[in-house]
């Protein structure tokens, strides 16, 4: 058997990827976290009683796997978010990588004071009373 061609290699790394990401949600899909014992509790809410921008995160997974939209969002929303952006970045990696062009996301300095401003407010709004709607 020969060396694999350099279509196979480029699309080794986003395909790889894929699998890992599948995987993981797969595990997430079969043991749910909503029944407390199989995942560790979030060290920041155990510690501080404060939700992180995570917090919701698995149980978001899960009902996005089930196909439960609404309490995928309900659980987290910017996680939920977070599975469509990767899946648009994903599906644009391949496509470059197919062709043999290199993926580049070069975000501005802004952007990211922006995604972090975003997660910021999130996390503020959650932990306030009136955000009790974004707390999982």
């Amino acid at each position: 058997m020969g060396r694999p061609t350099g279509r196979v290699r480029r699309l080794a790394t986003p395909i790889g990827i894929l699998a890992a990401v599948a995987g993981a949600f797969a595990y997430v899909g079969t043991v749910d976290p909503n029944e407390s014992g199989h995942y560790p509790a979030c060290p920041l809410l155990q510690l501080t009683g404060v939700l992180c921008p995570g917090c919701g995160g698995l149980r978001s997974a899960h009902a996005f796997i089930h196909g439960d939209l609404g309490a995928a969002f309900s659980a987290n929303a910017i996680a939920t978010v977070g599975y469509f952006l990767f899946a648009a970045v994903w599906v644009v990696w391949l496509v470059r990588a197919r062709r043999g062009q290199p993926l580049r996301i070069v975000l501005a300095p802004a952007w990211w004071w922006g995604v972090g401003a975003v997660l910021l407010i999130f996390t503020v709004v959650r932990n306030l009373p009136f955000g009790s709607a974004l707390a999982p």
